[in-house]
């Protein structure tokens, strides 16, 4: 499991390298609430590469803001490879950003069903392609209560958009 130094560290390590290669970034996120924006944010120098960042906590603001389909919602639900694709290049769209990481899960201690159990977290990464978009999901499976569900939720997303940059 991460930790808030080591988050620190993947932040810092994700700013430089997107200095590095001109690249921006740009986050959508649900469970996390606002904590990868946080921790890019965090680092001296991340205006240079972070501009925006959407928290869609609710499912209307997925639709609304970043453009995730109804039909998706109402088909897969929110925590869905086809939900967080559709976060990851609506953010991608709206942002101008070269990367952008979305992130949807069950971070409890309520809410986890047998298809989706509490630490089920789904990611997306949309990378610029030209003007199309490659688009890239995971699910990942955290134990621990909601603080570290989220918190290693948060570090694997920062990881993901630095393998996503070479």
């Amino acid at each position: 499991m991460a930790d808030h130094e080591s988050i620190r560290k993947l932040a810092e390590a994700l700013v430089n390298e997107l200095s590095a290669t001109g690249k921006t970034v740009a986050t959508a996120e649900s469970c996390t609430g606002g904590w990868i924006g946080k921790a890019i944010t965090d680092i001296p120098g991340s205006s240079a590469v972070f501009g925006y960042g959407v928290v869609s906590y609710a499912n209307g603001a997925k639709e609304l803001i970043i453009g995730v389909q109804n039909v998706s919602l109402e088909k897969h639900g929110s925590v869905s490879a086809q939900v967080v694709g559709e976060m990851a290049k609506g953010t991608l769209r709206l942002s101008g950003a070269d990367i952008a990481v979305a992130v949807s899960g069950v971070a409890g201690p309520s809410g986890g069903t047998k298809e989706k159990p509490i630490g089920t977290v789904w990611f997306g990464w949309a990378v610029r392609d030209g003007s199309n978009a490659l688009v890239d999901t995971r699910c990942e499976y955290f134990t621990g209560d909601r603080e570290l569900i989220r918190e290693a939720s948060v570090a694997y997303a920062l990881q993901g958009v630095r393998e996503r940059i070479k």
